[in-house]
């Protein structure tokens, strides 16, 4: 393990001299997000965040929505204030980790050479620490030179995202609409990655995401004793919509940004696509799908609707049939095909199970286009000549969700040129996060290019 301290402020300090070290010091704080309405070590996040923030000079907000559910915003004054701002954000919660799952502590962020320039590991390595890091380096670096970005930026860095962002983004957008004043569009996370297509480096930019529905199916019956005869058992009558939900084959479904991935896909590979026969042709999708390497989990879960039961609860004795039972299904439609989808799953759940609602949130999509877009990628092209920037699906979400509501066009741009063997996208939410230091260096000097050109 390499130790790497923060250097101490000064003048010729760059955003590549201190990445490394600020993505190190927010791993160290566990601020696991239990999805059960606490926060604990938000705050400390969010305090490191002011901290280094007011150290250069700027004077940031700090709002909680309750009590350790802080989110930090500041707003940069741009070359022309006339422009619409621009919202850089990213947020400060992670999944849980189970440390006995993982080869290093999951928050130790130890500092390995197994790659060159080092690999750091721990939760939030790869959501979303490392791009708070970069986000944090570049702000801190303009600063200190006393340049402004392009237009007016909005850096914000939210609480409560990992579970749906009520207390982060949710509360800022609706409780303080102001701090966005001018915005309309938005960078965050889960884009802007490399992959390995066919021996050519390609950087997936996230231009729509799925959307969201945690559902909670029940099913009402009649209690009795476990030894009778009973044909109204709540348990079954779960179990059987659980089975036919989680089972069901969802048809292939195009939409404009999985078409236009898949179209760029075909010409890096000279694999065969033919959008007109996307339904009718899963293996043709297939193919391309796997061609994107590691990102063929993320990619895969785009080309259809998927619903996934994930929790169970029913019954408290052996010896007791309950009088009802519930379940959690995790529903991600595509954009565009919500209302169906969710016709869908009704008549998938049958007469006698209910669904309710425990969150919900939209679908997004926007155009590959515009010069938000063509700046971004001409920010990569500066940095890595000869790459392929293509537009991408998110199966998951992002805060861009609770923006959107503002009016504010969300895009995913956390740019790390990566080894080609690095099963990036399978480290979201799993075991042994880890990060190349070179790629969050590489991802500074684009988002530098980008705040300087956007």
């Amino acid at each position: 393990m390499t130790e790497t301290a923060r250097p101490a402020p000064s003048a010729q300090l760059t955003a590549e001299d201190e990445v490394v070290a600020i993505c190190r010091d927010l791993i160290r704080l566990d601020t696991s997000n239990y999805g059960t309405g606490e926060g604990p070590g938000e705050r400390a996040a969010a305090e490191l965040v002011m901290e280094l923030l007011t150290e250069v000079g700027l004077e940031p907000e700090l709002f909680e929505s309750r009590p350790g559910r802080a989110s930090v915003v500041v707003r940069l004054e741009g070359q022309d204030p006339s422009r619409p701002a621009l919202v850089l954000h990213g947020h400060l919660d992670v999944v849980p980790a189970a440390a006995g799952d993982w080869s290093v502590g999951p928050f130790a962020a130890e500092l390995t050479d197994d790659v060159e320039g080092g690999m750091i590991w721990g939760r939030g390595a790869v959501d979303m620490k490392d791009m708070d890091a970069m986000i944090l380096a570049v702000v801190r670096q303009l600063v200190r030179e006393g340049r402004k970005p392009a237009r007016d930026v909005v850096v914000a860095f939210f609480a409560d995202e990992e579970a749906g962002g009520k207390f982060g983004a949710g509360y800022l957008t609706r409780e303080h609409p102001g701090l966005f004043e001018g915005a309309t569009e938005a960078i965050s996370e889960v884009g802007g990655f490399s992959v390995d297509v066919d021996g050519r480096r390609a950087y997936l930019l996230q231009t729509a995401e799925k959307s969201l529905a945690w559902l909670r199916l029940i099913a009402d019956g009649r209690a009795g004793h476990g030894s009778q005869v009973n044909e109204d058992n709540a348990v079954v009558a779960l179990a059987d919509a659980v089975a036919r939900i989680g089972r069901h084959a969802w048809p292939y479904t195009p939409t404009p940004t999985v078409d236009a991935l898949l179209r760029g896909v075909a010409d890096l590979t000279g694999l065969p696509y033919d959008g007109a026969r996307f339904a009718e042709d899963p293996a043709m999708v297939d193919a391309l799908v796997a061609a994107l390497g590691p990102a063929a989990k993320f990619v895969g879960a785009t080309v259809r609707n998927t619903s996934n039961p994930t929790q169970l609860e029913a019954g408290y004795k052996a010896n007791v049939i309950p009088g009802s039972a519930s379940a959690v299904v995790d529903v991600r439609l595509l954009p565009g095909h919500e209302v169906a989808g969710m016709a869908t799953l009704r008549e998938l759940a049958g007469p006698d199970v209910r669904i309710e609602t425990v969150h919900q949130d939209v679908s997004l999509e926007v155009p590959f286009t515009g010069s938000l877009v063509d700046a971004m990628v001409d920010a990569i092209g500066a940095e890595d000549p000869g790459a392929t920037v293509l537009p991408y699906t998110l199966s998951g979400g992002t805060d861009n969700k609770w923006l959107s509501r503002l009016g504010i066009t969300g895009y995913g741009f956390a740019p790390l040129r990566l080894p080609a063997e690095l099963d990036f996208a399978g480290m979201f939410h799993g075991v042994d996060e880890r990060v190349p230091a070179d790629a969050l260096k590489f991802g500074t000097r684009v988002l530098d290019r980008l705040l300087r050109t956007c």
